[in-house]
């Protein structure tokens, strides 16, 4: 149903100076694999196999890593490093990657219209590297949102529980319960103080986007710091009746954070690099 996912990735990963200096933060490794791999996989396992990102100045290294190094494989054919790159090598065989450029950060909503060239008149996924999310019971978050995709046929975007003080982190939803875990969104405030949210079901970097939010953005004015903010945009389509949320399984981690990174290292190693 759905075969396209959006990774916007032109941001400058300030939190992790002086490392992302000249290294994109989604380069960074979750041990031994670059974090932006991590959701590349997650949506080619959800059927979304058009991988489009949006990206900036210094990030060349994110195409490199989804093309061939034909030096690297030449130095270690035959030898026992080579299976280091079998996972990689199942990614490009799998995926079809195209890049464009975000040439100013005006939040994330202008990254998802700058997309629009790449993702034409289709629903999509859009994937925020940041956020790792591991299921290991079960599929992935955004197999598991393209299933409710295939049932409503309308945006859905990915919620957590947060703690009340956290909630100026966040786009957070309020709306209808149509099930457990699911939610039929009424209202949404991006980043709201404490007082003022409408709930602590903060919106998380897993979207499914209907194309007509494309339009929707050209007409929403920057939001909360002078941004075009996706929140803003998907309120409208709420409006209509057309946005849900789904509270997803797995575990979540931070990774724009340093506190989540390590925490996310610390999983990751634990719990799947040495199964």
């Amino acid at each position: 149903m759905i075969d396209k996912c959006l990774f916007p990735v032109a941001g400058y990963g300030t939190r992790f100076l002086p490392a992302t200096k000249s290294m994109p933060k989604e380069m960074l490794p979750i041990v031994n694999k670059p974090l932006v791999q991590y959701g590349v996989e997650e949506a080619i396992n959800a059927g979304m196999t058009n991988i489009a990102f949006i990206t900036g100045r210094g990030k060349r290294a994110i195409a490199d890593h989804f093309d061939i190094s034909y030096e690297l494989e030449h130095q270690i054919k035959g030898t026992g490093k080579e299976e280091y790159l079998t996972e990689i090598r199942e990614v490009l065989d799998q995926g079809t990657f195209s890049f464009t450029r975000q040439r100013e950060m005006k939040g994330l909503g202008h990254a998802i219209l700058t997309g629009e060239t790449l993702i034409g008149d289709n629903a999509f996924g859009v994937v925020l590297s940041d956020d790792l999310c591991v299921n290991q019971d079960g599929d992935g978050v955004m197999a598991q949102m393209a299933e409710l995709y295939k049932q409503f046929r309308c945006s859905i975007v990915a919620i957590m529980e947060v703690p009340m003080e956290d909630v100026h982190k966040y786009g957070v939803i309020a709306g209808e319960s149509m099930k457990d875990g699911l939610y039929r969104v009424d209202d949404m405030v991006e980043k709201p103080n404490q007082e003022d949210a409408p709930s602590n079901l903060a919106i998380i970097g897993r979207y499914i986007l209907t194309p007509d939010i494309f339009d929707i953005l050209r007409e929403t004015p920057p939001g909360k710091g002078g941004e075009i903010q996706i929140t803003d945009a998907l309120l409208v389509q709420a409006k209509k009746g057309c946005v849900m949320a789904y509270k997803f399984e797995g575990k979540r981690f931070d990774c724009g954070s340093v506190d989540g990174f390590v925490e996310a290292t610390n999983y990751c190693y634990e719990n799947i690099y040495n199964k």
